[in-house]
């Protein structure tokens, strides 16, 4: 049967395969099942075909021939070709802090001679160089900065990212700080879509303890947070701590979570066991947080618990390279049934804007396959945000957030290390083309 005289935003037809990731609605694939995303192969003059209805949702999902006879007499506003081509869905960045100015390229050259992460911080560069350049700006430069980072991120084929605060520290800029990344997740015009974070404990402010910084983010910046949220001036999703040695403990860091996902009904979402083994992925999982990150010093006793749990693993490769630490045990968490999940971690510490070197660090650096590093690249990097069942696969029902890869395998993404800017032919957001390979007409944000 037919459908007639009915107008449609995307057709994309003649496609060699289509990565679905997942196709039974699955919100998160652990284990072996992380080895094994849904794809559909199409045969020799029949391709696969997607039809995106005017909502931006996937509407149906087939073989040419069967989508030309039930959408045959309809209009598309955009039609593209994908003959040899492959279709995944839009990356998502599960860990980020993109909004930003004020580059740190001179302490890239500090740790090339030898400086540690912590070396660093205690010069009183890292975190805190950044937040003295966000402090002294204003909400508009702070967003144009997330635009041209969005923008990048974007070429490299993500279409969600998550973005958190943290380089404000004070009530006024961290409040500064969301109120601009809300302005960016409510235009429909951004270049990706954003998930919100506040991250107010990402470091300890100058001249205070960490004991005192704790008090003042739950009795103030949590209950401004809360004010700003009932208002509608922000939209905040989840929370995060930097719970490290010399940062925020165990105990801060549990009494931070536990008052934002009480009080606020957010999402612990935090960094956890990066440079240190403190026992915060257990504290994590009892408290029953969504979703831990870095990991890189995890016991096994956290992965036990963070299996139980089921929170998500953030693995965050590209930190693991920039500071030469050792890589996060995810071969090990897979065994263990932990779902993981990847994110570029960009931020001016790991400049990277680009999801699929983050893909091909993970298997080189992490031991995970290609499979498994798309996986958690799109459907387990959407469940740490809490968005799987929306994006993250391509499935009848969820946002059409697709790349086009302009070669016969999907792995070539990957394999090709640094090359997307080729690879990709389309980035597609909401079923709206947003990205073309060779196209310096683009589509462009405009405030």
């Amino acid at each position: 049967m037919s459908v007639v005289d009915s107008v449609y935003r995307l057709l994309l037809h003649s496609a060699k395969e289509v990565v679905q990731v997942t196709r039974n609605g699955e919100t998160v694939l652990r284990g072996h099942r992380q080895n094994n995303p849904a794809i559909l192969e199409g045969n020799e003059g029949n391709g696969i075909s997607i039809v995106v209805n005017r909502n931006g949702t996937i509407e149906k999902i087939g073989f040419d021939e069967e989508i030309r006879k039930e959408f045959g007499n309809c209009e598309f506003q955009t039609v593209v070709d994908c003959s040899g081509k492959c279709v995944i869905p839009g990356l998502v960045d599960a860990h980020t802090h993109a909004m930003w100015l004020g580059d740190r390229v001179h302490e890239f050259a500090m740790k090339l001679s030898g400086a540690t992460y912590m070396d660093v911080h205690a010069a009183g560069g890292g975190i805190h160089f950044t937040v003295r350049h966000v402090q002294a700006a204003t909400e508009a430069q702070l967003l144009k900065a997330f635009l041209d980072h969005a923008e990048r991120m974007s070429e490299a084929g993500t279409t969600l990212v998550e973005c958190k605060s943290g380089y404000g520290l004070t009530i006024d800029a961290e409040m500064k700080m969301l109120r601009a990344m809300t302005m960016a997740k409510r235009d429909e015009r951004f270049p990706v879509d954003v998930s919100v974070t506040y991250c107010g404990a990402h470091a300890v402010p100058e001249g205070m303890t960490a004991a005192a910084a704790t008090d003042v983010i739950v009795d103030v910046h949590l209950k401004e947070i809360g004010r700003q949220m009932a208002c509608g001036s922000v939209d905040v999703e989840s929370i995060d701590v930097f719970c490290e040695k010399g940062v925020f403990d165990v105990h801060q860091t549990r009494r931070i979570l536990d008052a934002g996902m009480r009080t606020l009904d957010l999402h612990g979402n935090f960094h956890a066991e990066e440079l240190t083994c403190l026992g915060s992925a257990e504290m994590g999982a009892a408290l029953g947080v969504r979703a831990m990150s870095h990991l890189e010093e995890i016991s096994d006793a956290g992965i036990e618990a963070m299996s139980a749990s089921g929170a998500v693993a953030v693995m965050l490769p590209t930190t693991a390279f920039t500071l030469r630490l050792q890589p996060p045990p995810a071969r090990r968490m897979i065994d263990a049934g932990v779902p993981l999940a990847l994110g570029s971690d960009f931020n001016p510490n790991a400049h990277c804007f680009s999801m699929p070197m983050v893909m091909h660090l993970a298997c080189v650096l992490l031991r995970l396959t290609m499979a498994e590093a798309l996986v958690a690249a799109t459907i387990n990097a959407a469940a740490s945000l809490g968005k799987a069942s929306t994006h993250g696969s391509i499935e009848v029902g969820k946002r059409a957030d697709f790349v086009i890869i302009d070669a016969p395998r999907w792995e070539h993404l990957i394999y090709q290390f640094g090359n997307f800017n080729h690879i990709i032919s389309h980035v597609i957001k909401s079923g709206r083309i947003v990205r073309r390979k060779n196209d310096e007409q683009r589509p462009k944000h405009r405030s």
